[in-house]
């Protein structure tokens, strides 16, 4: 071959391999499909309980409960069981020792102290002060008996922590500007688990103190921080009235949270975590409200968040962290794959793969629920 010829040949087909591969690159970038809302639940999912029993058993449980009450498959029922025996064991230690002189004052505050030492733990603990068994009481005693209450169950010595919890005004605690402003979401979670409990109803007290400290039109004077927190709050309402999506709730008694949302979702799409953006929608599927357009614009932001490399949505600062990432990414999964009917419970005595495996320290309490 006359070598002109030959070299001419070679370019050619470099040209040619050079151009296809362009053209690859090119459609890569701009044919792909978008990942639809099943494949990124399918995604997280397949991720989560892959990994599942290597995480502590506070986020095992938290999975396992969410799972439950979406799908009402038993599966998940176990995840959830891991959840019992840690909190049982918890309210065992924290109301067994409830009459001890000194104690209620000592465990207030370790509860303080390991708040942590970050901007937003001072901000709390500066908030605490005038209240310093405040903690102890919502974070540690409703906490716990809240949990195993939702189950089905009452916890060791139930009676001496009904008893403590009823002498216990928290209204003040509630309902301070301070204190509302340092966490919203977790005062309405203390109010809906000490009416659950019997042990006090400040739902009244503490709406009109959250509004009066995050009145509508001062939004404008809210940092991206505060007006976090100010929604962060706003879901929780929501999701506390649900028991944590076990039932959905009425939407005339949130239209002043629902309405906001609509009115405000530019702003939420481009100021709020992806945790929020999913709770904001969650909200309206628990009001029954699942056609609204907010679902599908939080839906499309949620699915633009996912990483298809890490198979995970991430922090805002890029971890992966499933510890940290579990609840950003299990809230995920429900906005985009939301039930046709939501479960109660679990009821672990009720359930044939956990019924023989609860803790010893508890009781099975009336009940009247539907099976």
């Amino acid at each position: 071959m006359h070598p002109m010829l030959k070299t001419s040949l070679v370019s050619l087909a470099l040209f040619s391999f050079t151009t296809h591969a362009a053209t690859i690159s090119v459609n890569n970038n701009v044919n792909v499909a978008p990942l639809t809302h099943q494949q990124v639940y399918d995604g997280i999912k397949s991720n989560l309980e892959d990994h599942l029993f290597e995480l502590p058993p506070r986020v095992q449980g938290h999975y396992g409960i969410r799972q439950y009450r979406m799908t009402g498959d038993d599966k998940y029922a176990n995840a959830a069981l891991v959840d019992l025996y840690a909190v049982t064991d918890s309210q065992a230690f924290y109301a067994c020792q409830l009459d001890i002189p000194g104690f209620i004052d000592s465990e207030a505050k370790k509860a303080i102290s390991i708040l942590g030492k970050g901007p937003r733990a001072k901000a709390r603990k500066k908030a605490l002060k005038p209240f310093p068994e405040f903690l102890f009481y919502t974070d540690v005693l409703l906490r716990f008996s809240s949990r195993i209450n939702e189950f089905g169950l009452t916890g060791p010595c139930n009676d001496k922590l009904i008893k403590t919890l009823k002498q216990a005004n928290l209204e003040a605690g509630l309902t301070d500007k301070a204190m509302i402003k340092s966490w919203a979401a977790q005062l309405i979670n203390y109010v809906y688990w000490a009416k659950q409990l019997g042990v006090g109803d400040y739902l009244a007290s503490y709406k009109q103190a959250f509004i009066d400290v995050y009145p509508n039109e001062k939004d404008n004077k809210l940092t991206k921080k505060q007006f976090r927190n100010k929604l962060y709050g706003m879901t929780h309402f929501i999701f506390a009235a649900s028991e944590y999506y076990q039932h959905e709730v009425d939407a005339k008694e949130f239209a002043w949270i629902l309405t906001y949302f609509e009115n405000n979702i530019d702003r939420i799409l481009k100021d709020a975590t992806d945790d929020i953006i999913a709770e904001v929608g969650i909200s309206f599927h628990l009001a029954g409200k699942s056609d609204n357009e907010v679902v599908s614009l939080t839906q499309a932001h949620i699915v633009k968040a996912f990483d298809p490399q890490e198979q995970f949505i991430l922090s805002p600062m890029g971890n992966p962290d499933m510890v940290m990432g579990e609840h950003r990414n299990v809230l995920a999964m429900m906005l985009l794959d939301w039930p046709k009917q939501l479960h109660q419970g679990p009821y672990f005595h009720k359930i044939d793969a956990t019924k023989k495996y609860l803790p010893k320290l508890v009781d099975i309490k009336d009940l009247d629920v539907k099976d």
